[in-house]
C-alpha cells in the first residue's frame, strides 16, 4: 500500500493509516521501523512521519519507550473487545432522536473487496440513511449471508434497530465485532442523501461482526458527516 500524493487527505494520515493497517494485520509487531526507513521507503519527510506516529501513539495503538523506542502496544486494538453499540444507542446518548430511512435492499454479488473480507460470494445488501434529530447523518451499507438478509427484509426496516431484530427476532447471538474508523471521500450518490457537497471528507467507519461459531454475519460499511458525528468507544481488556 502506497501513498498518494496527489490526494487531498494529508499525507500523515494516510500514512497513520496504512501503519495501523499493517498492525491490524499482523504485518507489524513488536517494533517498529525507525523514522528514517519509513521516510526513505514512503518518500516523505520527518514531520510527516512523526505526524502520524504521534497520532498513533495518542490513540493507544503505539507505545514510546524511553531509550528503546516506539513498538507495537502489547494489546493491539484489534484485539480488544468494545461494547457493540448501535448508531441509534450513540444518537440517543447524545441527547438527539434517531432515526432511519430504507433506501434499497436486494441480492447482489459483493465488490471483490468485500468478497476478500467476508467469504460471501452472494450477499444480501441494505442500505439506509441516518437521522438525528431528523437531520440525516450517515448513509449505513449492510451486507448479510442471502438466509439472515432475507430474513431481516421482512420487517420494517424504517426507524428500528437491525441489531434488535437480528438478536430478539432471528435469535442470532453476536460474539465478536471489529471496526476500522477512519477518513475518505464519500461517494457522490451518498453525498446526495446527506446534503453534503460532492467530494466531501467524512467519517468512514467497516464493522465486521461474528455469531458464536465464529460465523460472518454482517458486514457493514458507512459513511458519517465528520460535523455531525463522532465515535465514542468503550474498550475492556480481552485477557488470555
Amino acid at each position: 500500500m502506497q501513498l498518494n500524493y496527489d490526494s487531498s487527505i494529508p499525507l500523515h494520515v494516510q500514512l497513520k493509516v496504512i501503519v495501523e493497517k499493517q498492525i491490524a494485520e499482523g504485518e507489524l509487531t513488536g517494533q517498529i521501523p525507525t523514522e528514517r526507513n519509513f521516510m526513505e521507503y514512503y518518500h516523505v519527510s520527518r514531520s510527516t512521519v512523526r505526524e502520524a506516529i504521534n497520532l498513533l501513539v495518542r490513540e493507544g495503538v503505539l507505545e514510546k519507550r524511553h531509550g528503546s523506542g516506539t513498538f507495537v502496544s502489547l494489546k493491539p486494538i484489534h484485539q480488544w473487545l468494545g461494547n457493540l453499540t448501535s448508531t441509534t444507542e450513540l444518537i440517543r446518548q447524545i441527547g438527539m432522536k434517531p432515526g432511519a430511512k430504507l433506501i434499497n435492499h436486494y441480492k447482489m454479488t459483493p465488490e471483490a473487496y468485500i468478497q476478500e473480507k467476508t467469504g460471501f460470494s452472494d450477499a444480501f445488501f441494505i442500505k439506509r440513511v441516518r437521522y438525528a434529530d431528523e437531520t440525516p447523518i450517515g448513509v449505513e451499507r449492510h451486507y448479510y449471508p442471502i438466509e439472515i438478509g432475507e430474513a431481516i427484509a421482512k420487517y420494517d426496516l424504517n426507524d428500528t434497530t437491525l441489531y434488535e431484530i437480528e438478536e430478539n427476532e432471528l435469535g442470532i447471538l453476536f460474539a465478536e465485532a471489529s471496526q476500522m474508523i477512519g477518513i475518505g471521500i464519500i461517494p457522490d450518490e451518498e453525498a446526495a442523501h446527506l446534503n453534503i457537497p460532492q467530494m466531501s471528507h467524512v467519517l468512514t467507519a467497516e464493522r465486521i461482526i461474528k455469531d458464536q461459531e465464529g460465523s460472518i454475519v454482517e458486514f457493514e460499511k458507512a459513511y458519517y458527516r465528520s460535523d455531525m458525528f463522532n465515535f465514542q468507544i468503550n474498550l475492556s481488556r480481552k485477557f488470555g
